[in-house]
């Protein structure tokens, strides 16, 4: 069996790790000229579907090197007004996050020689013997018995295999950026999280503090892999809701304005973070998601991740999602190279399950989008398209 993954995120990496690890031929498409051609390193929430992906994927001499580059985020999520005055409190959470610039160079460990980098994706053919040609814009083509789409939100995959799915702008948009963590930034952040709510606009404040230094955990853990040396942080982000979104491209230091401008008559200390941050990690992005939508012919070509069910940032469970989606079709396409089921059989069962869970992930981050949307008073702001009851933040 071979297997095309076009896209070199984290799930498409995840799943060829798990391929790799099980025998199976796999080659990895991207479309990027390479590892660090765009900035991917931001905080995100890794639940146990996570978790137990990468485990389930990664050869056991990655595990321990996994673990020593999350951070632990417990204690109690706050919720304070502009001058950091308390509002309210919610004990005892605890999750685990990871760096995803950290997290993906672990995921690319020996794979050098599956991954194409400069592959843009222009259209694939499904050939008379079943099998599918992949065709790039350099006007290469490689064939495989499956092709997996883990090519993002514009996902060219998606776009010939499902054209009336596509992505859906919730019209609001994320300002998100990262300040190295000191201690007097680390003091607004004593537990969890912290959420600042203004009268029309909220705050998230959140701490990466990797239980070791990537780079020297590598250098321990997995010699020979070099790690990015990424210093402990804080990540700040800002939910502007529609209409609120400067109309105007941003220059280099632009998002950092955008909330610095939303912010007069702040706290110091939180406008501080702001004007502390790194204008290269600081950036604005509209919040679009896709819906699964109906169910595409069963064939040799499939989708993973965010080119399928793109969700809100708000929900925490879009990297989880993905990384689910790598574990149930590596263990599935096991099956069929073991002949314990045929190919198709194991597509089938991985776009069935897949398309259920993948759906209602999108839909709970739109839920979990809608609290800080509302300001202090609580009233809607509107413009969510399809938000059921709100989660806690």
């Amino acid at each position: 069996m071979r297997v095309i993954v076009i896209g070199a995120g984290l799930g498409g990496l995840c799943l060829a790790q798990g391929l790799r690890q099980a025998g199976i031929d796999v080659a990895v498409h991207e479309r990027d000229p390479g590892v660090t051609a765009r900035f991917q390193g931001f905080r995100i929430g890794l639940a146990e579907p996570g978790l137990a992906a990468l485990r389930g994927c990664l050869p056991g001499d990655l595990h321990p090197l996994v673990e020593a580059t999350l951070g632990d985020l417990t204690g109690p999520a706050r919720t304070v007004d502009p001058l950091l005055r308390p509002l309210g409190e919610h004990p005892g959470k605890r999750a685990t996050a990871a760096d995803r610039h950290v997290l993906r160079h672990i995921l690319l460990a020996g794979l050098d020689d599956a991954l194409r980098f400069g592959k843009e994706l222009t259209d694939y053919h499904v050939r008379s013997d079943g099998r599918v040609e992949a065709r790039f814009a350099d006007g290469t083509t490689d064939t495989a018995d499956l092709l997996v789409g883990a090519d993002g939100i514009n996902s060219a995959v998606r776009a010939r295999l499902a054209p009336a799915v596509r992505p859906d702008d919730t019209g609001v948009r994320f300002v998100i950026g990262r300040t190295p963590l000191t201690d007097r930034f680390a003091a607004l952040v004593p537990g969890f999280g912290t959420r600042v709510v203004a009268q029309d606009v909220s705050m998230l404040l959140g701490l990466m503090r990797f239980r070791r230094p990537p780079h020297e955990a590598a250098a321990e853990l997995a010699p020979g892999l070099p790690l990015p040396a990424t210093a402990d942080y804080l990540r700040w982000a800002m939910l502007l809701p529609p209409g609120q979104a400067p109309g105007a491209a941003l220059g280099r230091d632009g998002a950092q304005q955008a909330v610095l401008a939303r912010t007069e008559g702040w706290h110091p200390e939180v406008r501080a973070v702001v004007e502390a941050a790194d204008p290269d990690n600081s950036v604005l992005l509209p919040i679009r998601v896709v819906r699964p939508g109906p169910r595409w012919p069963l064939g040799p070509v499939t989708l993973l991740g965010d080119a399928v069910h793109a969700t809100s940032p708000s929900g925490g469970n879009g990297a989880n999602t993905a990384l689910r989606d790598a574990d149930l079709l590596r263990s599935l396409l096991l099956d069929a190279h073991a002949g314990r089921r045929t190919l198709p059989d194991a597509v089938d069962a991985y776009e069935r399950r897949m398309l259920r869970y993948g759906a209602e992930a999108v839909e709970h981050s739109l839920a979990a989008m809608v609290p800080f949307l509302q300001p202090a008073d609580g009233t809607a702001t509107g413009g969510v398209p399809h938000a059921s009851a709100p989660s806690q933040p």
